[in-house]
């Protein structure tokens, strides 16, 4: 409209008498407005001049070519972005689900999707090998999978506190840590020498080591090994398996691993391949985030029913509750990087004899504001 309002084609804004622009909400017939919108006379159409007509012609024929060019330009596609998960889709993953509900990604450019693996374990794996764009792993795995060669290096967090807790039921006579001894204590052999590092370090808290006791590795079948009395112990996710007994009519004893020894880590971060690590789509993709965890905290139950609506498979008691637990743990700033954190953890790692020496923190992490 700009083009032939220039032309003189078009009256300039609407005016009011005296030259008075007229404002929205008082054209006559909307809200009630009394004033009597008139195109300016000093913008009125012009007549035709017939000695104009071969240069108004060809200023015409510039500017229709002109808007013609512009309004045949498709709209910019959105970036495409995989996020491989480390699990099928729960409560974790609240302000991923809750940003792609609001539109927070489509604001920033992205049409992002969610892959969940059928083993999680390989996502870190896959963006390593350039499949796929940015993987959910657990910050103590990734010193060992940096130190074991693989590309990756950490851009951002999602839960920036461990939600591990060894637990027991009550009744079964554990009140303290060593009252393990003897016991079986299960644990998942995703987490790997890790896992057992972290469940060395609560022993010792009471003078037990790993010969103290029996580990059996229980897979994912963690609450059902503790409910059929296969382990006397075992280390889970506070914000899931914990409801989950309690669902199950049992009273869980519960031992948080941050009050036992272990350092307090990232629960969940996001990971990608090292030579991409300054690929302008993630700092796309975390201001996103961030606008989704904002969400959560401001709206927590809005946003619980934005979840479901788009995975109605999760909408059960035990996973409402695990919703709420997980709220405080959702990263207010998912481009956050907790220097300390990283370097203490990976001197924990170190000294376990997971990893011989701890990397740098540069070989494995990155912030990218």
């Amino acid at each position: 409209m700009f083009v032939f309002r220039w032309l003189g084609l078009f009256p300039s804004p609407l005016v009011g008498e005296g030259g008075a622009q007229a404002q929205p909400g008082r054209v006559r017939g909307f809200a009630g407005g009394e004033v009597r919108a008139t195109p300016h006379p000093s913008h009125r159409l012009r007549r035709w001049d017939p000695s104009f007509s071969r240069k108004g012609r060809r200023i015409i024929s510039l500017a229709l070519g002109a808007l013609l060019l512009v309004l045949a330009q498709p709209a910019a596609a959105a970036d495409k972005l995989t996020v491989l998960l480390d699990w099928f889709v729960n409560p974790n993953h609240g302000p991923l689900i809750v940003a792609q509900e609001i539109g927070a990604f489509q604001r920033q450019g992205l049409d992002v999707s969610f892959i969940q693996p059928a083993d999680p374990t390989m996502p870190p794996r896959l963006v390593a090998a350039g499949h796929g764009d940015i993987a959910i792993d657990y910050q103590p795995q990734l010193y060992l999978q940096v130190t074991n060669g693989l590309p990756l290096t950490r851009i951002g967090v999602l839960v920036d506190h461990d939600m591990q807790t060894l637990t027991t039921l009550k009744g079964d006579g554990i009140n303290r840590i060593a009252d393990l001894r003897g016991k079986r204590i299960g644990y998942n052999d995703v987490g790997g020498p890790v896992g057992r590092a972290e469940l060395n370090q609560i022993l010792a808290t009471a003078h037990l080591g790993p010969n103290d006791v029996t580990f059996v590795n229980v897979g994912t079948a963690l609450s059902t090994s503790l409910l059929t009395h296969r382990v006397d112990a075992v280390g889970v996710n506070s914000n899931f398996e914990v409801f989950e007994l309690q669902d199950r009519g049992v009273q869980p004893v519960t031992f948080d691993y941050s009050r036992f020894g272990v350092p307090e880590y990232d629960d969940l971060i996001f990971v990608v391949n090292k030579a991409r690590a300054h690929d302008p789509r993630f700092r796309r993709f975390l201001a996103a985030v961030k606008e989704g965890s904002a969400y959560i905290k401001a709206h927590p139950d809005d946003a619980w029913k934005l979840f479901i609506r788009h995975y109605p498979n999760v909408n059960n008691r035990l996973n409402l509750n695990a919703w709420r637990f997980s709220v405080p743990y959702f990263a207010a700033d998912p481009f956050e990087l907790d220097q300390a954190k990283y370097l203490r953890v990976g001197q924990f790692l170190a000294a376990q004899k997971v990893i011989r020496a701890a990397p740098p923190l540069g070989d494995y992490a990155v912030e990218i504001r």
